[in-house]
């Protein structure tokens, strides 16, 4: 008898139907008395009463401008002084067409900032 390749094997086992390859698993268990039981299931349930893994916490945040509310032109002006380098249409641009990022990717204090001088004057804000 000719010895079958691993891929050779893969190949047979492809062309086979899931009831014949599960006969195949459990005369294979018989013949060498193993028990082909899957260990992930075992390593995903973990310990009991293990607490959960530590969540890595963000250092990098979004302010994103839901709404300008009532007070549309103190919101622009508070852009403006947010977002250094934009201009009086840029500004306007940006809060009419909320909801829209302010600023991506800063820290968390910059972003806690913002969002505080930015609701002061009316506008709903998000960290995300």
């Amino acid at each position: 008898m000719a010895k079958l390749t691993a891929d050779e094997l893969l190949e047979t086992f492809k062309e086979m139907t899931l009831l014949e390859l599960s006969d195949f698993v459990k005369q294979f268990e018989e013949v060498f008395d193993v028990k082909a039981a899957a260990p992930v299931a075992v390593a995903a349930a973990g310990p009991a009463g293990a607490a959960p893994a530590e969540v890595e916490e963000q250092d990098e945040f979004d302010v994103v401008l839901e709404s300008a509310g009532d007070k549309k032109i103190q919101v622009i002006k508070v852009v403006r002084e947010v977002v250094s380098g934009l201009g009086l249409k840029e500004a306007k641009e940006l809060v009419e067409s909320a909801p829209k990022p302010v600023l991506e990717k800063v820290a968390k204090e910059a972003a806690e900032a913002a969002k505080e001088k930015l609701e002061a004057v009316g506008a709903k804000i998000s960290l995300k």
